[in-house]
């Protein structure tokens, strides 16, 4: 079963069952949340606070699939598979007014029989109301900063379409800060599933 370590803001940490280890966004956390070394690191934009690729030690063979690879072309989002079949990630929309469509990525990661979305930096997309809410992901991470992203209330409210059986989980909740309780717990009381995870905290990645 695949496990899943918060390290606060937009960072995020994946060990799958085999004990790979994957990064999403690496920045925020101190270097006990990055001593593992990394297998497959994820970038979903270039700013500061999601691209700190060199922030853990790199395993042997190690993959870093950035925004700029998976999405070449404003047109072309890829898909590809990573730690020899283990793990497929697929790259999909993420924009607003602070993040460019072109320059912006969220990756939709099949590990271990569970779906999980990472969002990234984004407000409410296209993509989401037509494709990603109705394929029954078992995890769903959704910024909630209000600022640089949606609001919590409003990614509470995108969080009910995934639909009763999604666990969503708020990241991103203050610019420049690990986490924002009070936000966190709004976000409960709209969306359908929530689980709060708090920085340092591991949760299963259970369907």
């Amino acid at each position: 079963m695949a496990t899943l370590l918060y390290q606060g803001h937009g960072s995020l940490r994946l060990t799958t069952a085999s004990g790979k280890v994957v990064y999403i966004d690496p920045f925020m956390g101190g270097d006990e949340l990055y001593a593992e070394p990394a297998d497959l690191i994820l970038v979903t934009h270039q700013h500061y606070d999601h691209n700190q690729i060199d922030k853990m030690p790199h395993a042997p063979g190690c993959a870093i699939w950035q925004n700029m690879d998976s999405h070449p072309s404003p047109v072309t989002y890829l898909t590809s598979t990573f730690l020899d079949g283990e793990l497929t990630v697929e790259a999909v929309e993420a924009y607003n007014h602070h993040h460019k469509k072109d320059e912006c990525v969220g990756y939709v990661v099949q590990v271990d029989g569970v779906s999980a979305y990472f969002s990234g930096d984004t407000g409410v997309t296209e993509q989401m109301r037509r494709d990603l809410c109705a394929r029954g992901i078992d995890w769903v991470f959704l910024p909630g900063d209000g600022t640089y992203t949606m609001t919590e209330t409003e990614a509470a409210e995108l969080a009910r379409s995934f639909g009763p059986q999604c666990h969503t989980v708020p990241i991103h909740l203050a610019p420049g800060k690990a986490y924002d309780k009070r936000k966190a717990q709004r976000f409960a009381r709209v969306a359908g599933n929530a689980v709060l995870v708090e920085p340092g905290q591991t949760v299963e990645l259970v369907k």
